[in-house]
């Protein structure tokens, strides 16, 4: 699976975020900077998300395995 990053103008500013990731989101002056930072972004948004889920299954019997889609 691949994601899919827009990218907008406005004003002298450009926004970036991931249609199928709602909290990664970012802005730059230029549009190579957004790139890079919607990279971070992303990286953050699922580093928190798996912590985040961490904390919810603590104690809990679970099984992790890769999912390809």
């Amino acid at each position: 699976m691949k994601l899919t990053a827009v990218f907008e103008k406005v004003g002298d500013w450009w926004l970036g975020y991931v249609e199928e990731l709602p909290g990664a989101n970012t802005q730059g002056k230029t549009i190579d900077e957004v790139r890079e930072n919607l990279r971070e972004a992303v990286q953050l948004v699922i580093e928190a998300n798996r912590e985040l889920l961490s904390q919810q299954i603590e104690g809990h019997e679970i099984i992790r395995e890769p999912l390809t889609v």
